[in-house]
């Protein structure tokens, strides 16, 4: 439920697209030649090719429904349940059918609280209170619990022990992931409100609030209880999520609606993510090809066996038309089925999709520390593709912390922002006033020249037009005494100035505005912004009692903005965050280009860019350096030809940055984009990857975005750039790894069952397949952190293969040997080395591990010594391994113990 001044503004839900995505990726054209880079026949659109954000849920069905799945329950235990969120919507549906607004005169004072000053707020008071109206939370969804995990569990166990191994070590990495998510699901919904408490205002958090609270809201906050309305200007509640007013608080957590509405529909974090799905394309491509392997073998198996030349161990035919009985003949149909349906298990990658949802929750958790709260799982994904980063400058690239150093009052400098020495008391006190009146948020009064709460006592707000990015200035109207009526108005210096017909001199005399006066404040203008200040302006006007409308009709009243008077402008410095240019210059040669788009003048945007690196040449012009008015006022094909060229845009709105973002997609990038206001939610919605700010940025802005920055720092936004090039890499790495453990498993299986009738693997084995291949190479490989070599390549395109030239040249040689040495070990290996083949394969899969560490690089060794968990991992298999031999898990006695065990 966030508020605005207008509820079109305040609600992301309103800009929701009509279409999917694919459009602008360039279509679903691909299929699996996108994914392993081979030519296949496309008989329509792929529907393993969703979109990133807002996948419709016939998309969802559909590439459900064309997976090839031995196990469904695993395959898709981390993916969204459709049938539950159909469900959820009844639900929402029946509760915003009986929710009601709740009014009750005198709450203040059955709640025991003060509409100004709030509740008292000491320790016994809150804890009184959340004894007597309960806490402001509802029921989560609870994670998976350790014992309750049942998706471990293969059918065909015969041994415990392998069973109990497989089943360990899948509930122990599906244990991790569904905490990570829950933590990540708290942290997402910790929202931080301003309450006051005693008279003063603090930041809690939404789940602190008691019944009695008094809350201040802003624009794009959201309500976070149910509540009335004390006082307010201009106000509009979105209430597309609920339906509900507020704000003395009268209910919490599950007294109230949205309570209610909660606790039926938890949150569900699964969400297949756009690799996750072309996975499960990979996954079922490769089924496809075991199923054709095992139907050729089947084929041959058959003809073999009742044309007589299957024998047993002795040499004997197993099958003899007219001797061998019904009963053997069946036994003996029966095995070469199994052998078939082995080749067929062994060749379908179950474990390739969840490889993505461990390296996702893996990459979360890390980004949490690097101060990016992940809110969609594709973003993590999708910023390793970001080919360019539109930020703001104030408090992502600078530190938000203005301070006035110059100041221009009644047509003169003044020697210090805050002397006022020869300034008349006429000016001072309009000032002062304008200050007082026209200021939003909470103040620190000792680190004011004035005493901040005297001057607002006297005089009395009547109408606010709050700040709008838009018109880029804010107005307040006042009465002064009986009758005295004062327009403030303040905003961007240029717009201000533009509006005034008047000006104000020191000694509080008014003079019509001329055109050399109008040159010289914006000399002054001009010279504060080539110091990259930000200039603000304060001007004024009186209006008489008659021309204000009554209270009634008050609230469609547009202040007057026109025969302005002007009262002087202040430069405020906002220095660059420490650290912004070497990340701009990290973006820079990671092929990432980093546009700024601010509200400032172009000078002050300007010398901030050039302090930033983003801008290297101080004579940059058009349309390297151009006004958010003149990119509005291009047509459609003319923004889309300079919006790549665009390096900074001064005075730009939020439907400025809209219009920028759209015409770079268009043009093939993928685009991220910084944002903290309420009007920022359009073009965070429509980006690539959507990065809210978590200190400044507005819950609006929160709700439209993708992954919240929790620092404020462009710097972190480069992290994200790593992470999500991190998970993409470790995806690929875990592909070439399975890829060649599949490739050589099918050959071997092939060769051995058409040579002898037999394949290499029995149940047990197959078991320790899975247990090796699937969870334990997956822990070990998708785990790897970032690198400084991933930001020295270019961004990764959504449409490349993902099995690159390189891993085919890797998997080709690894598979070759590995067919080369297991099939000698499968024909001669008693002979040569008298022994059986199941430890010399498991070091050929711990070498591929290794192998696969680095696709692109001759050195596969280093930096694994930092790699803990991969050495630990590896260990384990080792061990696991050695257990395994020793304790004769398998059937020794068996042909099938002597033979390969891929």
């Amino acid at each position: 439920m966030p508020v605005g001044v207008q509820a079109p503004e305040a609600s992301p839900g309103r800009y929701r697209r009509r279409r999917d995505e694919d459009d602008d990726d360039g279509g679903g054209g691909g299929g699996c030649d996108d994914v392993l880079g081979v030519d296949v026949v496309d008989n329509g659109a792929d529907p393993f090719d969703i979109p990133a954000k807002r996948a419709s849920v016939e998309r969802l069905r559909r590439w459900r429904q064309a997976a090839l799945v031995l196990n469904a329950s695993r395959r898709f235990r981390y993916t969204l349940d459709l049938k539950k969120e159909e469900e959820k919507e009844q639900i929402r549906r029946k509760i915003r059918a009986h929710a009601q607004v709740i009014r009750v005169k005198g709450l203040a004072n059955l709640l025991k609280t003060n509409s100004e000053k709030g509740i008292h707020g000491d320790e016994a008071d809150l804890a009184c209170r959340a004894n007597a109206f309960g806490a402001n939370r509802y029921p989560r969804k609870k994670g998976r619990s350790f014992l309750g995990i049942k998706e471990g569990w293969y059918d065909g166990a015969s041994i415990a022990f392998a069973v109990f191994l497989v089943i360990f070590v899948t509930a122990v990495s599906d244990y991790k992931q569904s905490q990570q998510f829950q933590h990540l699901n708290e942290e997402k919904q910790n929202i931080q409100v301003e309450v006051i408490r005693g008279g003063r205002r603090f930041q809690v958090s939404i789940f602190d609030i008691v019944a009695g609270d008094v809350v201040a809201l802003k624009i794009g906050d959201q309500v976070p209880a149910d509540g009335v309305l004390i006082s307010g200007h201009s106000l509009a509640i979105d209430e597309s999520s609920m339906t509900g007013e507020s704000k003395i608080v009268t209910a919490v957590g599950l007294n109230t609606e949205w309570g209610l509405l909660m606790a039926s529909i938890s949150e569900d974090n699964n969400e297949e993510t756009p690799l996750q799905v072309r996975l499960n394309g990979v996954a079922t491509f490769i089924g496809i090809v075991g199923l054709s392997v095992a139907a050729m073998v089947l084929v041959v198996l058959v003809a073999r066996y009742f044309t007589g030349h299957t024998t047993n161990p002795d040499g004997s035919p197993q099958f003899v038309k007219g001797q061998t009985s019904v009963k053997s003949t069946i036994f003996g149909t029966i095995k070469i089925l199994t052998i078939a349906v082995t080749i067929v298990v062994v060749a379908v990658p179950e474990g390739l999709p969840l490889a993505v949802t461990l390296t996702l929750a893996y990459s979360m958790q890390k980004m949490m520390a690097d101060k990016a709260l992940v809110r969609r799982l594709s973003a993590c994904e999708t910023m390793g593709s970001a080919t360019t980063i539109c930020s703001d400058k104030t408090g992502t690239l600078t530190l938000n912390q203005m301070t006035v150093v110059r100041s221009v009052v009644g047509g003169i400098k003044l020697k210090s922002p805050a002397d006022i020495e020869n300034l008349s008391h006429v000016v001072t006190s309009l000032v002062r006033e304008g200050i007082a009146q026209n200021t939003s948020g909470s103040v620190f009064e000792p680190e004011l020249h004035m005493k901040f709460v005297e001057e607002k006592s006297k005089s009395s707000i009547i109408h606010v037009s709050p700040f709008n990015s838009e018109k880029k200035r804010g107005g307040v109207a006042v009465i002064v005494g009986d009758s005295d009526i004062h327009v403030h108005w303040k905003g961007a210096a240029e717009i201000v100035l533009a509006l005034c017909t008047n000006w104000l001199d020191v000694d509080g005399k008014i003079h019509e505005m001329t055109p050399d006066k109008v040159d010289e404040f914006k000399n002054y203008i001009e010279e504060m912004a080539e110091e990259s200040l930000r200039c603000v302006a304060f001007a004024f006007r009186n209006l008489d009692l008659v021309d204000v409308p009554n209270e009634d009709e008050r609230v469609n009243w547009e202040l007057p903005d026109n025969d302005l008077t002007f009262i002087g402008i202040v430069g405020m410095k906002d220095p660059c965050r420490p650290g912004v240019r070497d990340a701009v210059e990290l973006c820079i040669n990671a092929g990432v280009k980093v546009r700024m788009v601010t509200g400032d003048n172009l000078q002050t945007a300007r010398a901030i860019a050039l302090e930033c690196g983003i801008l290297t040449d101080s004579q940059a012009s058009a349309p390297v350096i151009i006004e958010g008015k003149v990119f509005r006022a291009y047509s459609d094909v003319e923004r889309e030809a300079v919006a790549e060229k665009i390096a900074v845009m001064g005075r730009s709105s939020p439907s400025d940055k809209l219009l920028l973002v759209k015409a770079l997609k268009k043009k093939g990038n993928v685009v991220a984009v910084t944002g903290d206001g309420t009007n920022d939610a359009p073009a965070l919605h429509e980006a690539d990857i959507g990065l809210a700010m978590g200190i400044q940025g507005t819950e609006v802005a929160k709700e439209s975005s993708d992954i919240i920055i929790l620092d404020d720092n462009f710097a972190s936004v480069v992290k994200v750039v790593r992470w999500g090039r991190s998970v993409y890499a470790n995806i690929q790495k875990f592909i070439q790894f399975q890829l060649t453990v599949n490739v050589a498993a099918l050959i071997i299986n092939v060769v051995a069952a058409i040579s002898s009738g037999n394949v290499p693997l029995n149940a047990v084995q197959l078991l320790w397949v899975n247990l090796i291949m699937d969870t334990l190479g997956a822990l070990a490989l998708a785990t790897e952190p970032p690198t400084d070599q991933l930001m020295k390549r270019p961004p990764v395109g959504r449409r490349e293969p993902l099995v690159t030239n390189i891993m085919w040249r890797n998997l080709f040689i690894q598979a070759v040997f590995q067919v080369a040495v297991l099939l000698t070990l499968n024909f001669r290996g008693q002979d040569l080395l008298h022994l059986t083949q199941d430890t010399l394969d498991h070091a050929n899969k711990v070498f591929n591990e290794f192998n696969s560490r680095k696709p692109e690089e001759l050195n596969i060794f280093d930096g694994v010594s930092r790699n803990h968990l991969f050495l630990a991992v590896v260990s384990i298999t080792v061990v696991l391994q050695m257990m395994k031999e020793q304790l004769h898990l398998c059937d020794c006695a068996s042909p099938s113990s002597q033979n390969d065990e891929l």
